[in-house]
């Protein structure tokens, strides 16, 4: 396997480099795959455009990626049979540590993440072409699921989490703020759960694939009465990352209505009404990564209940990392962004 497969190493800020991969032994525990297909997250875009994301600098040039399927090249003496198109979950949990043991594994206390500097030694991600991954981590997937598709399994996770600590569930009515990658997502989600989505955000392109992904209506920020939305929703997805749009949130949603919180709130002074929380007694939560709902995940694309190819905005082979990245920092996709490898099944 020498000099045949590349791998991308994020170098510097705005540095993509490809080089040749030379797979050393596989470490016990892990079975040897080669990339179907991953995606970009707005984490990876953070570590590109500054080498930092959230107040982690890497300390040293980095394979970046946690969204991705692959096949079984060398299964390492597990039970994955070679050729099998596997989902992959970036959360490697220690499985002992209170939170593990509350079934919390994204709250690890001794979690390894791929891609990420909050790992130290860091991490080699998934944009690469020959992954070591542990089997427990690996979760083979229906035949005939499209690795495109699969690469949603984390991402999804994550926005199901979020309606999970919303507790959205059939018939409620719904308002998602942000309509970027992950706010889709949540739309989609909610309903197939069978609930009634309003998307919201200040792009009428976002809203138009919102509207697409099954969102029953889509409002454009700054062309209707924000008085409109008071006291309409049973849950708000806040996905926007904006101040403004959590004041929208905290007016929109029913008394004792609830908001989870998806987006990476942007630390910045800001004012924001926190007596609406107090009088109209507003639960507000929470959401970081995922837990069971992975599966949830991964079961949702193997029925084939959403249209992900709605929700892909753009397809680059994985050489082209890179320009995917450029393409995603000026902000005209909406969607994901979906980076393919040569993986092909053993013996394809």
């Amino acid at each position: 396997m020498t000099g045949h497969f590349i791998e991308t190493r994020l170098t510097a800020a705005r540095r993509i480099a490809l080089a040749p991969q030379d797979p050393g032994p596989i470490p016990e525990g892990h079975a040897r795959l080669r990339l179907a297909a991953a995606s970009l997250c707005g984490t990876d875009l953070h570590y590109f455009s500054d080498f930092a994301n959230a107040g982690f600098m890497l300390r040293n040039p980095v394979t970046l990626g946690h969204e991705a399927c692959a096949y079984v090249e060398d299964p390492n003496g597990s039970d994955l049979a070679p050729g099998t198109l596997v989902a992959l979950n970036p959360i490697m949990n220690c499985g002992i540590c209170p939170a593990c043991q509350r079934s919390e594994e994204n709250l690890c206390t001794a979690k390894k993440f791929p891609g990420s500097a909050t790992t130290v030694p860091h991490l080699d991600g998934f944009f690469r072409e020959i992954i070591d991954h542990p089997v427990r981590c690996c979760r083979p997937v229906a035949a005939g699921v499209d690795p495109c598709h699969l690469t949603f399994a984390e991402p999804m996770a994550c926005a199901l989490h979020a309606l999970n600590k919303g507790g959205v569930t059939a018939d409620q009515n719904v308002l998602v703020t942000g309509c970027g990658p992950m706010g889709l997502l949540a739309i989609a989600g909610a309903v197939a759960r069978g609930a009634v989505v309003t998307a919201l955000d200040l792009r009428e392109g976002a809203v138009a694939v919102a509207t697409d992904v099954g969102a029953g209506s889509g409002l454009v920020s700054g062309t209707f009465d924000p008085a409109e939305l008071t006291g309409r929703f049973d849950v708000v997805i806040e996905a926007s990352g904006a101040i403004p749009a959590f004041n929208t949130a905290l007016d929109a949603v029913r008394r004792k209505g609830r908001i989870a919180i998806l987006s990476n709130m942007a630390l910045r002074e800001a004012e924001v009404n926190l007596n609406l929380i107090m009088l109209k007694e507003i639960e507000v939560v929470g959401s970081f990564q995922f837990n069971r709902e992975f599966e949830e995940a991964v079961r949702l694309i193997e029925t084939g209940a959403v249209d992900f190819d709605v929700l892909t905005a753009a397809v680059y082979p994985l050489a082209e990392t890179s320009t995917a990245l450029e393409e995603m920092a000026a902000g005209r996709a909406f969607g994901k962004i979906v980076l393919t490898g040569t993986g092909l099944p053993a013996g394809g």
